[in-house]
């Protein structure tokens, strides 16, 4: 009776490991199956993570780039813009010289004017005086006085008439002047204008790249986070990766202490 029980025992044993080993080779596989996954999300992970970190490395450079044309940009608008500021005093001092020009003009035709004027009449004088004093009458009560008058006419109408070519020279003068400031006006104008034009296309740009910047940073913000997400997501995975892989290790191990009992008792 003992050997029966003995060996129904014995029995009831190697039926118990062989049900505990089926069951652990089923939670090796299983596990098997499991650290295999962890692996492979493990490296799809990693590889997003990568893509992510290169995303992330774009956006910041394309963010500094465009913080640097901006600063450029805006300095070379400030620059301009005091050049406009420079131009428009220049403009206003040019405007003010041809005003003032243009006053000495206006004064100086008025005296070539009068001067004229006196001329006329000194000539029309003289031709009354010689017409007067050359009468048959009057021949020779004239005499030497006359003759004294006409050339004493004759030298006011030279002077007369050399200052007037003087102030017409004067009136030239000024003219030219004139010409030569309201040109100068003229392209100081066109000067501005342009630069103007320049400035408001490189203030425009500047928003341009400032909205790009905003842009580059919200989006490195964007990958900034995906990245942080993705970090934390491969912290998890390379630790369900470890946790499969121990139990792995530990069911192999276990295994291989049931086949090893079962082994000897075969023996």
């Amino acid at each position: 009776d003992a050997e029966i029980r003995s060996r129904n025992e014995a029995l009831r044993l190697k039926k118990k490991m062989e049900g505990d080993l089926n069951e652990m080779e089923i939670q090796l596989s299983h596990a098997n199956r499991v650290a295999a996954e962890a692996q492979k999300n493990l490296r799809n992970t990693q590889a997003v993570l990568k893509d992510t970190q290169i995303h992330l490395d774009d956006a910041l450079r394309t963010q500094e780039d465009l913080k640097e044309q901006v600063a450029m940009v805006e300095r070379r608008a400030n620059l301009l813009q005091a050049e406009i500021e420079e131009l428009r005093a220049a403009l206003e001092q040019t405007e003010r010289s041809r005003k003032v020009a243009e006053q000495e003009l206006l004064d100086a035709s008025e005296r070539v004017q009068l001067l004229h004027t006196q001329v006329r009449l000194k000539i029309l004088w003289a031709i009354f005086f010689l017409y007067r004093f050359s009468s048959v009458h009057c021949q020779a009560a004239a005499g030497l006085g006359l003759s004294l008058q006409v050339r004493e006419l004759e030298g006011e109408v030279d002077a007369e008439q050399k200052r007037s070519a003087e102030a017409v020279k004067g009136v030239r003068k000024y003219e030219r002047r004139v010409k030569e400031l309201t040109y100068q006006s003229e392209e100081d104008r066109k000067n501005i204008l342009r630069l103007q034009d320049l400035v408001d296309k490189l203030q425009m740009k500047v928003k341009s790249y400032k909205r790009q910047a905003e842009e580059a940073e919200e989006l490195s913000n964007v990958n900034l986070s995906k990245f942080r997400k993705i970090q934390h997501e491969l912290e998890e995975a390379e630790e369900r990766a470890d946790i499969a892989e121990s139990q792995v290790n530990k069911l192999r191990a276990k295994s291989r202490e049931i086949h090893g009992k079962k082994i000897g008792e075969e023996e």
